[in-house]
This record gives C-alpha cells, sequence and structure tokens, in this order.
C-alpha cells in the first residue's frame, strides 16, 4: 500500500484544519511514498503552503456553487480529483465533503458513523465508516481514530508546520511600526471570533488590558473581520493598547509563533497557538474545551459548567456561560502561565 493515493477532505474552518494536520502527519510518517493530496477551501490553502509533503492542495469554492455554475464546476473539481486507486478520508462530516469523495470515485470512501457526522446524510457517500465513538474526545484524537480504517494507531500530536524566516521577519517589521521593541515578549489578546457566543465581553477585556502591565511585556490586540476590528478599537481607546495592523492568514501565524502568551476564545488563534506549542489561556462558552480546547496540560482553561453547557449553539439570548468567567479568573491564570514561561 506504499504507493497508494490518499485525498484528504477538510475543506474549513481554519482552526479545523490545523486540528487534521496531526492526521496527516501520521498518514505521511506511515505511507512515505504515496501520493497525497488535500481539498480544501481557498482560506485554508494558507495554512496547507506551511505544510511540506502534501504532494497537491486542490483548491474549491463550495460557497460559489450557484445553479447556474455547479455543473461546470464539479465536473472541474472531479477531473482534478477523480482516481479509482485512491481512498479518500473524509475529515468533515458534511453533506458537501461527503458529495466531495463520491465525486473523486475512490475505491475507499472513509468517513466518520453517522452520529459522528454535523449532517448525518453525509454517511451515504461514504463506503466505509469508523465505528461510532465518543465526542468527549479531542478532535485531533477523533481525526486519528478515522486512520485506524488505513491500519494507523497514532495517538501523538505533531504539527508538520513549516514557517519561513523571512515572513517572521515581515510581521515584526510591521509591529515595530506601531512601537515594538526587540525582546519584549508580545501577549496577544485575540479578542475577537466567529460565533456571538464566543466571544468575552469588550469591558471585561479592558478590564484584563490593564492588569496585564510589565515593562518587558507588549500586549496586542489582535482581529480578523470588521467586527472584531471595532471591538479591539473599544479595548484600544480604554487601555491604549495597540492594535494589530491588518495581516494576513499567514502573518497571523507567524504572529501567534512569535508570541510569549495567546489570550483567546475558541477560534483560529486559539488553535494555531496550541499547534506552536505557544503558552494559552482560553476562555470557553458554548464549546466544549475538552474537544476543542488546548490538550498541554500546562496551558489554562477559563470555563464554567451550567446546565446547558456545550450547547453550540451560535447565538443565545442571555450568555450566562461567558459571564461567569470573571476578570479576576482570567488574570490569575495569566499570572500562572507568566511566571512559568515569562
Amino acid at each position: 500500500m506504499d504507493t497508494d493515493n490518499f485525498l484528504i477532505i477538510r475543506l474549513s474552518s481554519l482552526g479545523d484544519i490545523i486540528h487534521t494536520l496531526p492526521a496527516f502527519s501520521a498518514l505521511r510518517k506511515k505511507y512515505p511514498k504515496a501520493r497525497i493530496s488535500w481539498v480544501v477551501e481557498r482560506k485554508g490553502k494558507e495554512i496547507l503552503d506551511f505544510v511540506p509533503g502534501i504532494d497537491e492542495v486542490i483548491v474549491v469554492n463550495t460557497e460559489n456553487w450557484k445553479p447556474k455554475k455547479i455543473w461546470k464546476q464539479i465536473s472541474q473539481l472531479k477531473s482534478k480529483i477523480k482516481n479509482r486507486n485512491q481512498t479518500a478520508l473524509d475529515f468533515q462530516g458534511l453533506m458537501k465533503s461527503g458529495f466531495i469523495s463520491y465525486l473523486s470515485r475512490s475505491r475507499r470512501r472513509i468517513g466518520f458513523q453517522r452520529k459522528n457526522l454535523k449532517e448525518p446524510f453525509a454517511s451515504l457517500f461514504y463506503n466505509e465508516r469508523l465505528e461510532k465513538t465518543s465526542e468527549n474526545f479531542h478532535v485531533i484524537s477523533k481525526n486519528l481514530r478515522l486512520l485506524k480504517k488505513v491500519g494507523i494507531q497514532e495517538e501523538h500530536y505533531e504539527f508538520p508546520l513549516q514557517l519561513p524566516l523571512k515572513l517572521l521577519e515581515t510581521v515584526k517589521a510591521k509591529l515595530k511600526e506601531i512601537s515594538y521593541e526587540d525582546g519584549k515578549k508580545i501577549i496577544l489578546f485575540n479578542v475577537g471570533a466567529g460565533w456571538e457566543t464566543k466571544r468575552w465581553f469588550p469591558e471585561r477585556w479592558v478590564e484584563l488590558g490593564h492588569r496585564i502591565k510589565r515593562v518587558d511585556l507588549f500586549p496586542l490586540l489582535l482581529w480578523g473581520n470588521e467586527e472584531e476590528r471595532a471591538l479591539a478599537s473599544i479595548v484600544n481607546q480604554q487601555t491604549s493598547i495597540p492594535i494589530v495592523p491588518h495581516l494576513s492568514i499567514k502573518e497571523v501565524m507567524a504572529l501567534v509563533k512569535m508570541s510569549s502568551l495567546v489570550i483567546s476564545g475558541d477560534t483560529f488563534a486559539l488553535q494555531a497557538a496550541c499547534a506552536f506549542s505557544v503558552p494559552v489561556v482560553s476562555i470557553f462558552g458554548p464549546t466544549n474545551p475538552q474537544r476543542n480546547g488546548p490538550y498541554n496540560p500546562e496551558d489554562k482553561v477559563a470555563v464554567h459548567e451550567i446546565n446547558c453547557s456545550f450547547c453550540f449553539k451560535r447565538t443565545c439570548p442571555t450568555l450566562e456561560c461567558l459571564k461567569k468567567i470573571t476578570v479576576d479568573e482570567v488574570a490569575e491564570l495569566c499570572s500562572l502561565l507568566l511566571k512559568e514561561n515569562v
């Protein structure tokens, strides 16, 4: 099987792509001569450009699958991925990713059991399925378990990310434009998140910013979209903590790697920090840190379980789980990591 071909399907999101990298690493280690391709949305390619050992990255834009153009786009994708002598591994578990596995005409189309899928009907596109597994495992472990179907038993988390030195130098130069000085330790406040329910409150970020002040530290406010920038601006106006200039996804990864501490909700910056072994203090509301959170035992998690915990909902009328996370406890967790690492 060393000369077989593999098609990894993990389209998005950025954090989930990072969570799939240990599975790719284990696959490449087991089958060093295999051809491994990866189907991904355009943003995700920014991450995969840093991963050596992928033979081909196939970019797809499923958001552009409109009725008038869909068949042409599907035909183009099929011509790139069709290969009977291939094993497709769907780590996404959606109808669209399952359909892509079917479109590849792979001899083996492997996915999770329907009860472990976000969209259970995706299992109809597979001809092999992993047995039902607990959702209390970390999602990285869940992904590694899928490899049992191709003869791999792996529990080690390895992230084959290689960032070029030039990129790190570029980001440092941008930081110097906002008064960064060599030798100072970067403390990254990641105030945004894709879901409202993952965003801690601006007034609490403000108070936390006032508490984390040392002459050897350089705190920064990270943002992604305009909504997150507006949130960062509120914190900036009341703390004078600089806002990170606009950065590409690749540059954000470089900034995270350069940081000494990342404080973040359950989002891309957190997953990147964990992959680079950067110390993190994570703030968890509707998602389960046991499944999505940091896995280094030295990292810290601020979370409060209530009756509706881990609902994974994107909107909430009360945000009670986030309200229970106080500035005192997050500041204490930051203090512990700063003493240990900075």
